[in-house]
């Protein structure tokens, strides 16, 4: 029995969902940092003299392992959601390790970078970042998933036929 509502949709196209996740996931992150900032009256990177460096590739790192990733889950016509939470863990680790480089590469101090890299996920940071690549990430294969159309009066549908 064919569909009553028509031909399904091919829904969003994987390109078109990962650019909305991946503006998604920069807002929250950016929104959930500052909002801890704010929450615990402590800056996310406490450690004197090493400026806006570490934060910027940090950003810049956990982007683009959140696009990869979520690209990888995307492509595939019908993505699941079992793959959001290896692309927030992915994320994560990802801004630990592009903020650790960062910081080493600026102070050339191991133990610097570490305490700094220990106190993102210590302070909060990481679970922030790990929640806005899961919800931006979710939001991501959801919106791959969907069938959705436009909507459309009854008259319209019975000119196409």
């Amino acid at each position: 029995m064919p569909n009553p509502r028509g031909p399904e949709s091919a829904g969003v196209s994987a390109v078109l969902a990962l650019v909305l996740a991946a503006v998604s996931f920069f807002a929250l992150a950016v929104f959930g940092l500052g909002a801890l900032s704010v929450a615990t009256d402590a800056d996310i990177i406490a450690v004197r003299g090493l400026g806006p460096l570490p934060g910027v590739a940090g950003m810049l790192g956990a982007v683009a392992a959140f696009a990869v990733m979520l690209f990888l889950a995307l492509r595939r016509g019908h993505p699941s959601f079992v793959s959001v939470p290896a692309v927030s863990l992915v994320t994560a680790l990802a801004h630990l390790l592009a903020v650790w480089t960062a910081v080493l590469a600026g102070t050339g101090d191991l133990i610097v970078a570490t305490v700094v890299a220990g106190d993102l996920v210590r302070g909060g940071a990481s679970v922030v970042l790990l929640l806005a690549a899961a919800i931006a990430g979710w939001g991501g294969v959801a919106l791959r998933r969907t069938r959705a159309q436009h909507p459309r009066w009854p008259g319209e549908r019975d000119e196409e036929e």
